[in-house]
């Protein structure tokens, strides 16, 4: 059986992963801070080169992600419990919901609400701008980019981290989610380079959200009161949230976490409502319905489409599909682990169709919501199309009843989703780099909390700190990340397959069980868990035979 200090390893001990992760942070930092021009160019050169070179990876590998989680849903192993027989979940099931929310879209749903609609509605890959056919169309990809792609990849780094760590009993390390297939080398050289690729993933994919955040805020200070949109105004922004995150990430997951992720439904429940209310309640309600239907009707085609022989639609993917999907891994170990943290003692099924269903369809109801009252106030001020995507949100705002609350509603959402964001990030890279611990100690995570604000402020930093610069620099920063990650969440897959397998053949687990072997499997939950299950070097055969 493994230890228990092993399953709690001691938080304040800081592992060989912090040391070389925050060194190669230090280096961006620097590099970053000291040629921010050459820093940008040359970001910007290699996001060109994965997009152009592997932007058929990217699509195929999110596709095949999609379908294991359908698999898992209807798969016999989807009865594994990710803990113990007689776990029980932490926390209720709308807590769930609203923490692995925040976590997983936080401020992009504020940032991009209305400006990825209206741009896809002005600009679309396959019709003409400003037509009934782009009408559709702009929902269409926005729910495709937001949707059940972003979800699937969160569940499966979030399903490999619980099952290995509460079921296995391993510490909440990516890299001892591939112990079945690496075996003990996971616990060497091979284990720390995967756990660094994983911090630094988290490190960038968080920065990106938080420099989208700083963006927005400033943009709105900027409409609203005039307040210089400028890279300086910025960083105020960034330290300010950073010392509330902070003191947020003190007070530890159960309190602050659970109580800002609660806040954010609610904020952005009453602003959804109350837009909603306002704009073209109907039509919100038939193109949500119509688009959905034609998201499904494309989705094979659209998930697998490199746009080869378009090289407009090619550009556009460039900016939207490919980011997304490069941003979606950056964060995956991020919130994966977040997510398994708060997921222990549900089952495989319930995890996979809650994680991958519920997100994805508030997420059709958001866009569905701001991007139509966006489009249709953009119709009638053509000048809201020609707006930077973190203001757009604001001047459509502008020109509905109740404008200036629903805008200082958005601000306190997006200051809120920052802060949980990096809240969240804080205690992911606190237990990577401490071992694993759930109780990761206060200066690794104000460390970490410091890192990541630096990281995001270089972003800003090298784009210019203000409109399509900054956020090229800040996709470029996402899509490069998330290249060497993707091999890892391959890994993970095969690995957890390939254990969660065995397993369900051990425990005679299938579509239609035998109810002898249902019998003995509610006996072997009741008495034999932790000597067959918990001890993860003793193979499930030899297992078996011991106890024959």
């Amino acid at each position: 059986m493994v230890n228990s200090s092993e399953n709690q390893p001691n938080g304040k001990k800081i592992s060989p992963v912090f040391i070389y992760s925050a060194i190669i942070t230090g280096i961006v930092v620097l590099i970053g801070a000291i040629v921010p021009e050459q820093f940008d160019t040359v970001t910007n050169t290699i996001k060109l080169w994965i997009t152009d070179k592997l932007g058929w990876y990217y699509l195929i590998l999110t596709t095949f992600i999609v379908f294991f989680c359908v698999f898992l849903i209807f798969s016999p192993i989807g009865k594994l419990k990710l803990g113990k027989p007689n776990d029980k979940p932490e926390f209720n099931t709308v807590s769930w919901f609203a923490m692995l929310f925040s976590a997983g879209m936080g401020i992009g749903l504020v940032f991009y609400g209305a400006a990825e609609p209206m741009a896809d509605f002005a600009a679309p890959p396959n019709a003409d701008p400003k037509t009934t056919a782009a009408y559709t169309e702009a929902l269409r990809s926005t729910f495709f980019h937001w949707g059940f792609h972003a979800w699937s990849i969160y569940g499966v780094v979030a399903l490999a981290l619980a099952y290995a760590q509460f079921r296995k009993g391993e510490p909440g390390l990516i890299s001892r989610t591939l112990r079945p297939i690496l075996g003990n080398k996971v616990e060497g050289p091979i284990g720390t380079v995967i756990d660094v690729l994983a911090v630094f993933a988290t490190v960038v994919g968080v920065a990106v959200s938080l420099g989208m955040g700083a963006l927005q805020i400033n943009g709105g200070l900027n409409y609203l009161f005039g307040i210089p949109n400028t890279i300086w105004v910025q960083a105020i922004i960034i330290v300010v949230v950073t010392i509330l995150f902070i003191m947020s990430a003190w007070s530890g997951l159960s309190r602050g976490i659970q109580y800002l992720s609660n806040l954010n439904i609610s904020l952005g429940a009453i602003l959804m409502i109350a837009a909603l209310i306002i704009g073209p309640t109907i039509l919100i309600l038939n193109m949500m319905t119509s688009s959905t239907g034609s998201l499904l009707n494309s989705f094979l085609f659209n998930t697998f489409d490199t746009a080869a022989q378009n090289p407009q639609k090619r550009e556009w993917m460039s900016s939207w599909t490919l980011y997304y999907w490069g941003w979606w891994l950056s964060w995956s170990p991020f919130v994966g682990i977040f997510i398994a943290r708060v997921s222990k003692g549900r089952s495989v099924r319930e995890f996979i169709a809650g994680v991958l269903l519920v997100p994805a369809l508030v997420s059709f109801v958001w866009f569905s919501v701001f991007g139509v009252l966006g489009i249709e106030t953009g119709k009638k001020n053509p000048e809201l199309f020609n707006m930077t995507a973190e203001t757009q949100l604001f001047g459509v705002f502008n020109e509905i009843p109740f404008g200036i609350v629903l805008s200082l509603i958005a601000l306190v959402l997006i200051a809120s989703f920052f802060i949980t964001s990096a809240d969240s990030a804080t205690f992911v890279l606190g237990m990577q780099t401490s071992f694993g611990s759930l109780e990761p100690s206060n200066v690794v995570k104000v460390t970490w909390g410091i890192a990541q604000s630096l990281i995001a402020f270089v972003l800003l930093f090298a784009g210019g700190g203000n409109g399509a610069d900054a956020l090229n620099a800040i996709q470029s920063a996402a899509i490069i990340s998330a290249l060497p990650f993707s091999f890892v969440v391959i890994m993970m897959m095969t690995s957890f397959y390939k254990d969660a397998n065995k397993e369900r053949k051990f425990l005679g687990l299938t579509l239609t069980p035998n109810k002898h072997r249902l019998q003995d499997y509610v006996q072997y939950q009741q008495e034999d868990f932790e000597d067959e299950m918990i001890n993860r070097r003793a193979p499930l055969r030899d297992t078996e035979k011991s106890k024959k």
